[in-house]
This record gives C-alpha cells, sequence and structure tokens, in this order.
C-alpha cells in the first residue's frame, strides 16, 4: 500500500509528502549528538537562576528570567522540592542553513509529537526507515513516564487547556498510541479533572483512576484562565502528582540564548557544559540580545552588535538600518500569548523601516514586564521535496526551505532522539511553520 493511501483518512492541513526528508549522515549525527548538550544546557540554566537567586551569581540573571511573571509563577519555580527537575521533552527548531543547522527556538512544551509519531507509523508501514523507527516517540514517552512516576504501573493524564485547544485531537491520538503500547494514558480538559485530598483522579468507564503523571499542554502565562489550577497546583505542591514540564517559567524564555551569548558567563557555560558542548551551542544558536533600554555608559557598547562599522550603543540606532543591516529578528522572549508560534515575530528585512521603528519602540517600551529579544536572522538553504498532489492524483515537486524538529524525549539521564519532523515550506514564507502550503513528514538518513 502507498504512502498516500495510507494517510488519506488524515485531516489534511498540510501537504502529503510521497517520502521521508532525507538528511545526510553527517546531519544526522550532529542532531543525534545536539540532545546531550542540549540536556546539559537545560541543566545549567537552571542552575544558574538558582545561583543568580541566591546572590551567588549577578541579580540581573534572576531579574530577567523572572521580569513580568506572577508570585505565585516565581514560587513554584522555586520551591526546592522541584529544584532538580526539568522538561522531559526537548525540542530545538533547526533551521537548515548553507552554514549548518541553527538553532531558531527551543521548546519545552512542544506540540507535533503526536503527529510525528502518527506519521512514523504510516512511513514506516510503507516501507521507509524513517529517524526514531515506527514506535519511537511512544516508547520513549512511555519510558520517561515509567521513570518519572513512583508507581510501577502509572497513569498519564495529557491537559490541554482552550487556548491549546488546537492540538486536542493530536493529543487524544497520542492517550490511544500510549495506551496501545502499555502506558495508561487519558487526555483531558482540565474542567474534567477530579481533586480528592490523596491527589487528583480522572473518569474512565464509571470508574475513578488516579492520576500519576500530568503532561502540562498549557502554557504559565495562560494560569488565570484554566479551570481547577489551584486545585492542581496544590496536588502538585503536596506532591500527590507529577507534572512535566516542572513549573519553571525560567527555562521557557527565549532569552536564554543571550544568556548563553553573555560574554560575562562565558566561563559558566564552560564550567557546566564542557568547551566542546558550550562551543557547539555558541555554533548552532544564533547571536541574541535582551532588549534592555537602560541607558549605557558613555564608554560601553551591546556586545557584538553593529551597524556596518559601528557599534551599537543604544537600540534607537538600530531604527537607521539599511534593509541589509535589518537581517535581524524581534521577538518576545516568553510569559504571553504572542510567544508561541509564529506570533510577535518580526523580521526587520521583510517590513518597512515605519513597521521595524515601530516594533523597536514595543519592544523597549514592553521591558521589564514582557522582555523582548534581538536575534540574527539566519536564512534557510533551498531543499527540494515532493508531495502528493490530490487534484490530479500525481506526485508534484517543490523548492522550499526546511525546519527540522527533532524530539529527544529524556529518561535514564540521557536524551533519546525519539524522531525527528520535517516541515518544508515554500521559498516565498520567511517564517517556516506548518501551515497548508507545507509538506510535514518523517525523516530518514542517506
Amino acid at each position: 500500500m502507498g504512502i498516500t493511501e495510507l494517510v488519506a483518512q488524515m485531516d489534511r492541513k498540510f501537504r502529503i509528502g510521497c517520502e521521508p526528508f532525507i538528511l545526510d549522515k553527517s546531519t544526522y549525527l550532529q542532531i543525534d549528538n545536539l540532545g546531550t548538550i542540549l540536556l546539559q544546557f537545560y541543566q545549567a540554566v537552571n542552575e544558574l537562576y538558582y545561583l543568580s537567586v541566591r546572590g551567588d551569581y549577578p541579580d540581573w540573571i534572576r531579574e530577567y528570567l523572572d521580569g513580568g511573571k506572577t508570585e505565585q509563577v516565581i514560587e513554584y519555580g522555586r520551591m526546592r522540592r522541584f529544584r532538580n527537575h526539568l522538561p522531559f521533552i526537548i525540542r530545538p527548531d533547526l533551521i537548515l542553513t548553507d552554514e549548518g543547522l541553527i538553532i531558531s527556538e527551543l521548546d519545552s512544551v512542544p506540540g507535533g509529537f503526536g503527529l510525528l509519531a502518527e506519521l512514523s507509523q504510516y512511513y514506516h508501514d510503507a516501507g521507509f526507515e524513517i529517524i526514531g523507527g515506527r514506535n519511537g516517540i511512544t516508547e520513549n514517552i512511555k519510558q520517561a513516564i515509567q521513570e518519572l512516576s513512583a508507581n510501577a504501573d502509572p497513569v498519564l493524564a495529557i491537559i490541554v487547556s482552550d487556548e491549546s485547544m488546537d492540538y486536542l485531537a493530536e493529543m487524544k491520538w497520542v492517550a490511544k498510541a500510549l495506551t496501545v503500547c502499555g502506558l495508561r494514558t487519558y487526555t483531558l480538559k482540565p474542567e474534567e479533572i477530579i481533586f480528592q485530598e490523596d491527589g487528583l483522579y480522572l473518569e474512565s468507564d464509571h470508574k475513578l483512576e488516579r492520576i500519576d503523571v500530568i503532561y502540562r499542554f498549557f502554557e504559565l502565562f495562560d494560569l488565570k484562565n484554566i479551570p481547577k489550577i489551584d486545585l492542581i497546583l496544590y496536588a502538585v505542591r503536596k506532591q500527590t502528582v507529577r507534572i512535566t514540564p516542572p513549573l519553571k517559567s525560567f527555562l521557557e524564555e527565549k532569552l536564554l540564548f543571550a544568556l548563553l551569548h553573555h560574554p560575562v558567563l562565558q566561563d559558566y557555560w564552560i564550567q557546566a557544559m564542557g568547551v566542546e558542548g558550550y562551543q557547539t551551542l555558541v555554533n548552532v544558536m544564533p547571536q541574541t540580545w535582551v532588549m534592555d533600554p537602560r541607558p549605557l555608559p558613555p564608554h560601553a557598547v551591546i556586545p557584538n552588535l553593529s551597524l556596518g562599522t559601528n557599534p551599537v550603543t543604544d537600540w534607537q540606532q538600530l531604527k537607521q538600518a539599511t534593509q541589509r543591516q535589518r537581517e535581524l529578528v524581534i521577538k518576545i522572549s516568553g510569559f504571553s500569548e504572542l510567544s508561541w508560534g509564529s506570533r510577535g515575530v518580526c523580521i526587520g528585512h521583510d517590513v518597512s523601516s515605519e513597521v521595524w521603528a515601530d516594533t523597536i519602540d514595543t519592544a523597549l517600551n514592553s521591558f521589564p514586564e514582557h522582555p523582548y529579544i534581538l536575534q540574527r536572522f539566519c536564512k534557510g538553504k533551498r531543499v527540494s521535496a515532493s508531495y502528493y498532489d490530490w487534484l490530479t492524483k500525481n506526485p508534484r515537486s517543490m523548492q522550499g526551505r526546511v525546519r527540522l524538529c527533532p524530539y529527544y524525549l529524556i529518561h535514564s539521564n540521557q536524551a533519546h532522539l525519539a524522531g525527528v519532523l520535517a516541515t518544508v515550506c515554500p521559498l516565498d514564507k520567511k517564517l517556516i511553520h506548518g501551515m497548508t502550503d507545507a509538506i510535514m513528514v518523517p525523516t530518514m538518513v542517506e
């Protein structure tokens, strides 16, 4: 049976690829190795935040990462009982450029793994040897959740908020697939949670099932809009349920890229990650700056930021940048409804000078409650892919740019590459993300 017949029943919100996206062996090995380095990075960020809170490192680190957060979110993020908790899924957005791989963002509350898991089954059954295999996502999630829980036969509840409702069908598919592979999993809306003093429960077949682990598919900025959140947080605090990703907003900020590139912190990163790990991340994470509007002394400059040969000493200088000099991106760092998807992103050379200037003002005026970052724009290389044209019933080729989303599942103190989702967008799209014109497929090694 061909791939088009296998996926014909899917709700086609994207183009169905005729084959997986093919990676050369070198790129695959780089992606595989990146999981270990990103796990080290999250561990180092986690420790750096607590060192700053304690006063052992500069206070501006904590100040940046706590900007705009509610007292409740800050409090939960600092609880000693959760100190070592990290996300169990790490997903970078990798852009394939002519110079190699670039990480445009890191997502520790990702969707898309259900889509990849479903596509992986279809493409595997069609005879392709894809990265992660047929059940790489589900088997690794199962192992990770079993390790997180004190129960030998845990119940996982995927809680999807109203704001994330576009992913509800995907998460329901994940729940069924995980249950088939031996992990009892349910997808719930927050209001369906049942609270009792000894823990959280859900109703299944007219019986109550106690929840051991919650996969939090909701954002921390949205807590006030989530039904029963106080009861959920109470159970988390009393440790009658484990929640992942942990309630640590500082691990979900885009400005982490700026901290990695900050010259004052170079020795810390090298000590925490090793020279090789640090250098690898510096090379794949584009130069990033926090758009902090506070004035600099006359002799100071913003490190490594210049217009032509002129160092930048004031963000207002960026308004005078030429279109070529505006190969930069401005986006909100986090803790906002604008911080995920393609919302709240301005690509400098793709907008008028007036829009660019207004975006700079918006970013500066939003500090410190909602810090923005400035980041080098990295153009994706031209790639070829083919998709099935449902009108002509024939394959059709397309030139585009690709985003690669590897899913690393954390268990046994290691990052396991469970699969890689490729999104190929037409050349006229500056932002590469899921859309009706995109081809979305698993990947395989050449």
